[in-house]
């Protein structure tokens, strides 16, 4: 990938999060799944209602 191409992706991506609406931004932050269970699975949250319990 050039640099031109990848300017050109990171402007379409910065050009679509300021058109998207504040409100809509804000509910997919919220949705999003936390960053533990992205990078290791359901280990922590086992661990988390092990630890709860």
């Amino acid at each position: 990938m050039s640099f031109q191409e990848y300017l050109r992706f990171m402007v379409k991506r910065f050009l679509e999060y300021l058109e998207t609406p504040g409100e809509e931004r804000r509910r997919l932050k919220a949705a999003r799944e936390a960053w533990s269970a992205r990078w290791f699975g359901v280990i922590p949250m086992s661990i988390k209602m092990l630890w709860r319990k």
